[in-house]
């Protein structure tokens, strides 16, 4: 008896659940009875109003205690993470790999990996040197200018990220809490025994593709490119993103 298919998705950097958008629709669509769950990292969306842990480790073990009560043991457990979530991903599979049967991760990076200017690009840490100082619809602008590349998606998804900030603002503290986990992250020594695909942007004008890359090198993980979309995949072309996941899902 074929398994029902049930995907966790995780966001990136003081992202949450709503900013998935349209993506969870179009993947329930493309795979009809499909189970989907989306884990907030603490500090953010569900959360905001909590702390942010100060480590990936304690990010996992926290939103671990939200995937132990969703999950169902007849069930195909596919992870999919984006940026900051990609490194979540990363730690829960070195802590306990055994809860999920594949992973998909999305213009994310690791340090021991890759170098410190190949994850953050050094333009994109200038331009976002402002970010602190905005507010409401311009913060959200600034960022969204960076991570999206498709013009044509840019007005409805700020839209929808300004009524996330307006109603679920993260803190300043849990903001440099979760940059700090992210820039001190390291991966060590490990080596994934189940599927992995990699997806990469390779115009992400915040993190090089080659962090992408040099994951799928090491771990021997599947890769596909993307050829102009953005640092946040699935905001620039989600139906790529989900045709992709929904392939891997399939083999």
């Amino acid at each position: 008896m074929t398994k029902q298919k049930h995907f966790f998705l995780i966001r990136g950097l003081i992202r949450e659940a709503h900013h998935w958008a349209e993506f969870p629709s179009l993947l329930r669509e493309a795979s009809p009875g499909c189970k989907i769950t989306m884990i907030d990292i603490p500090g953010a969306g569900e959360y905001f109003n909590s702390p942010s842990p100060i480590s990936i480790r304690r990010m996992v073990e926290e939103m671990r205690q939200v995937y132990l009560k969703k999950v169902s043991s007849n069930e195909e457990k596919i992870l999919v993470a984006i940026s900051l979530g990609g490194m979540i991903s990363g730690q829960w599979l070195k802590l306990h790999e055994s809860d999920f049967d594949k992973v998909v991760m999305i213009n994310t990076s690791y340090g021991g990996i890759s170098p410190l200017f190949d994850r953050v690009k050094p333009s994109a840490l200038l331009y976002l040197l402002k970010v602190p100082v905005l507010k409401g619809r311009d913060k959200e602008a600034r960022i969204l200018r960076l991570v999206t590349n498709h013009n044509q998606v840019f007005d409805e998804t700020l839209n929808l990220w300004e009524r996330i900030q307006q109603e679920r603002p993260v803190s300043l503290v849990n903001t440099i809490k979760q940059l700090s986990a992210a820039a001190l992250f390291r991966i060590g020594n490990f080596q994934p025994k189940i599927p992995i695909l990699i997806l990469a942007a390779v115009q992400d004008r915040m993190v090089s593709v080659e962090c992408s890359r040099a994951i799928a090198r090491a771990w021997n993980a599947s890769i596909s490119e993307h050829p102009t979309g953005g640092h946040d995949l699935t905001a620039d072309d989600p139906k790529w993103v989900v045709k992709e996941l929904v392939k891997f899902s399939a083999e």
